[in-house]
């Protein structure tokens, strides 16, 4: 007799272009109700899919899946380190960054076959103050981006060039750290700083094209000021995907990098495509090697 696997499926259903749904007779096409146990919820509020992984988590479920976008994975995919529970991925969210790296489908029913499929792998999470990062984190120009980005009704490649150039036209927030990388020591007002943990942000753009998931270190980037022309080629750069030609980012390869706000305020952020304001005005950020377990094909 075999054993009943329980998945829930945790559904977003505003990300990316909204009105997601999954539909449940094409979750029973996939999954014979005699050896899988199903569930499925629509998470109603910001951060709701936290406590629906967490209540899963506490059931015993073997399984929970998130059908979103990164900042729907990172809910979930937060709550599962350091349990046994798998993680699943259902793309419906925009840039889908982390999805892409694990090569999961765009077809909702293909991606439902994966899961059935059970194929495991571990992930590395980057942790930056407590909070979990899958794909990447980052202050300066893009978390203010991602912050314009966070107030548009859809999340969609439009809606963020709208952001990027609103970002572009406005007056940056003062921005002034220091940064202890590698026994180094950096005093700089930089464009940005981005940390990654993977090979791709979102809708086929990388700053980070050789970064692995698997490999326990960082990608970081620190990027002096720019000016206007500047940001101009190094976006056409990052277009054609030859960042590492532009001679004011810098990259490291590091488990750990801790960032100091020399002003006051705390630091505004974005972590895996959300914007998160942390008050503390010092960021420590690390790697933890081969901490999720997430299915794949």
């Amino acid at each position: 007799m075999h054993a009943i696997t329980t998945i829930h499926f945790i559904v977003n259903p505003i990300s990316g272009k909204g009105k997601n749904s999954l539909d449940p007779a094409m979750v029973l096409r996939v999954f014979n109700p005699k050896t899988f146990k199903v569930e499925i919820t629509e998470t109603l509020k910001p951060s709701h899919a936290i406590e629906l992984s967490l209540e899963s988590i506490k059931k015993g479920v073997d399984i929970i899946v998130a059908c979103g976008g990164d900042g729907t994975i990172n809910e979930v995919a937060g709550c599962l380190i350091g349990t046994r529970v798998k993680l699943g991925i259902i793309k419906f969210g925009s840039g889908n960054g982390l999805a892409t790296t694990l090569n999961i489908p765009k077809n909702s029913e293909d991606a439902l076959r994966v899961i059935k499929q059970g194929i495991t792998t571990k992930i590395d999470a980057g942790e930056i103050n407590n909070h979990y990062f899958f794909s990447n984190s980052g202050i300066g120009f893009d978390a203010n981006v991602i912050n314009n980005y966070s107030n548009t009704k859809k999340r969609q490649l439009a809606s963020y060039l709208k952001a990027s150039l609103s970002t572009f036209f406005s007056k940056p927030p003062p921005l002034s750290i220091e940064i202890a990388i590698n026994s180094e020591l950096f005093s700089l007002k930089p464009f940005m700083v981005f940390v990654s943990n993977s090979n791709e942000m979102g809708y086929d753009i990388s700053l980070t094209p050789k970064a692995s998931i698997q490999d326990g270190m960082l990608d970081v980037i620190i990027v002096e000021t720019l000016n206007k022309l500047e940001i101009i080629y190094f976006a056409f750069l990052l277009l054609i995907k030859k960042p590492q030609k532009f001679k004011k980012a810098h990259y490291f390869l590091t488990k750990n990098i801790e960032i100091t706000n020399l002003l006051s305020g705390g630091v505004l952020t974005q972590i895996d495509g959300e914007s998160r304001q942390i008050d503390s005005n010092t960021l420590k950020i690390s790697i933890k090697k081969a901490a999720l377990s997430v299915i794949i094909p």
